[in-house]
């Protein structure tokens, strides 16, 4: 029987072409916000998609605020530096792809991120901007009246100018505010559960944040605070500078001649530089083990334009495997636009085409050494470490608020942590003359005598992280405290015994 043809055709052969008949308009029906609210943002990425838009704006501080009324959160804000907007950039921030054009060096891409980041967040999106040479003035979008039509509400510039006044320590001449109300990941906080959520959200955050932007906070361009802030009285619950969390920050790498600069040939783009790294085994730094699963951090860590927008993963080039554990690779990504790397909207991720591996497969050194030949290497010294046996130090809970950052980071990267149990902190109180701190096991905090605060600081000013010395001691001496099930009467001799060596020690000192 003869072959059957797939489909017949008037003409005699392919159309390349296709012909039209005018053309009309149709606009998106509003449930495009629906779409755009849905986008897969965590509260983290959406959080750094708005710091994005304040470092283009060349922002060098930005604070991240937690609005409590009494146990529950209100609002969070982002405030910035950076150079502002007047009546017409809020139009365009606010239009959905309002900005058409951005520069080779920008971090935004496609004009929907504020949009889209906060939508994913929160019912009601508001921004209030001034310049030096504009008033302040603000927009707010409410995703409801967003559906019926993309109306954005104009803020009163009397309210405006009130919020940057609360603000000026920041904000000065210049500098814009975004404001998330109806916030759904705070909705979800049960009664008395607030300070719990909080830890929690702010560790996820500033370790986030530390990361993706650590070039940034690294060499010393830009500052970010996350701040527990009263609503009514402005009293600061808590302050925490974010510190830089560099995936590529060993002192020593795994293996001599490393990091190593190989060049991958890629169609359509030509050579692209990769900076192939092999960590020292067995560390306990944030960088290496404080920033997810192993297995998931080895691989490939794009950048572009300094921010990291990809942390691990080997992009279909090969599977993930534990015996690839220190192997991590850097790679810048090309400012032109190229069909080869994609970027994801939420810049959480990127795609590849069929020619990245390719270029992979004929990456060399200059000695001419195969990418492959980088893999096996990294392997043979995890192998190697993992037939010598070390001592292993006791588990220990999270450090948490009140701890000077730079001192956490030493005390993570010095104990292997206890896995998802709630950070120990600290807190200054009022408490009986006779003791300078209390274990209180339910609020997870240990207790810290006001009365003796000053006399611990040499009088210093007292801040949320201070009297490092004594809170690393305290932190150490009674973390197991927190991990058994009761508080046994030897244990608490054993603090009534320190209580009173050093409530003895500051009287000496005093007298001295």
């Amino acid at each position: 029987m003869a072959a059957t043809a797939l489909g017949t055709s008037s003409g005699d052969g392919w159309e390349f072409d296709i012909p039209t008949n005018g053309s009309k308009s149709l606009p998106p029906s509003p449930r495009y916000v629906d779409a755009l609210a849905s986008q897969g943002y965590s509260f983290e990425a959406a959080v750094a998609d708005l710091i994005d838009n304040s470092i283009d704006a060349g922002a060098e501080r930005v604070a991240v605020v937690f609005l409590r009324d009494g146990d529950r959160l209100s609002s969070l804000l982002v405030i910035d530096d950076g150079t502002g907007m007047d009546d017409g950039g809020l139009d365009t921030a606010m239009t959905v792809a309002g900005q058409e054009r951005y520069s080779a060096a920008a971090l935004g891409m496609y004009g929907t991120g504020l949009k889209a980041a906060s939508m994913s967040c929160a019912d009601s999106l508001t921004v209030i901007s001034r310049t030096k040479r504009s008033k302040a003035a603000g927009r707010r979008w409410l995703t409801e009246n967003a559906k019926n039509g993309f109306h954005c509400d104009i803020v009163s510039p009397e309210y405006s100018q009130r919020l940057i006044d609360r603000y000026d320590g920041i904000i000065g001449w210049q500098g814009t505010i975004v404001r998330w109300d109806g916030v759904r990941d705070f909705d979800t906080i049960e009664e008395g559960h607030t300070d719990q959520y909080l830890n929690r959200a702010i560790d996820r955050l500033e370790g986030y944040l530390g990361l993706y932007l650590h070039r940034f906070l690294g060499r010393g361009t830009l500052d970010i605070d996350i701040v527990i802030e009263e609503a009514t009285t402005r009293e600061e619950h808590d302050h925490r500078p974010v510190e830089p969390i560099d995936p590529f920050g060993y002192r020593v790498p795994g293996k001599a001649g490393y990091p190593r600069e190989f060049t991958a040939p890629i169609e359509g783009i030509g050579d692209v530089p990769l900076t192939a790294h092999i960590w020292p085994p067995k560390q306990q730094s944030v960088g290496y083990k404080g920033i997810g699963p192993l297995q998931e951090r080895q691989g490939f860590y794009f950048y572009r334009n300094d921010r990291l927008v990809q942390a691990g993963g080997w992009n279909s080039y090969r599977s993930a495997e534990g015996h690839l554990s220190l192997a991590r690779v850097q790679i810048d990504l090309p400012r032109t636009a190229n069909s080869v790397f994609s970027l994801t909207v939420k810049k959480a991720g990127v795609t590849v085409n069929s020619a990245f591996s390719r270029g992979l497969e004929k990456a060399t050194d200059a000695n001419g050494t195969a990418f492959s030949g980088y893999l096996q290497e990294a392997e043979a010294v995890y192998r190697e470490a993992a037939r010598r046996s070390e001592p292993k130090r006791k588990d220990a809970i999270p450090p948490g608020r009140g701890i000077d950052p730079r001192l956490k980071r030493v005390l993570v990267e010095e104990l292997p942590q206890v896995a998802g149990a709630d950070p120990i902190g600290f807190l200054w109180e009022q408490l009986p003359a006779d003791v300078l701190f209390e274990i209180d096991r339910s609020r997870r905090v240990i207790r810290l005598n006001k009365t003796y605060r000053q006399a611990v600081l040499g009088n210093r000013r007292g801040a949320f992280n201070d009297a490092p010395l004594l809170k690393s001691t305290l932190y150490l001496a009674f973390n197991e405290i927190f991990q058994k099930e009761r508080l046994r009467s030897v244990l608490q001799d054993e603090i009534d015994l320190w209580n009173t060596v050093l409530i003895a020690a500051l009287r000496s000192e005093a007298e001295r």
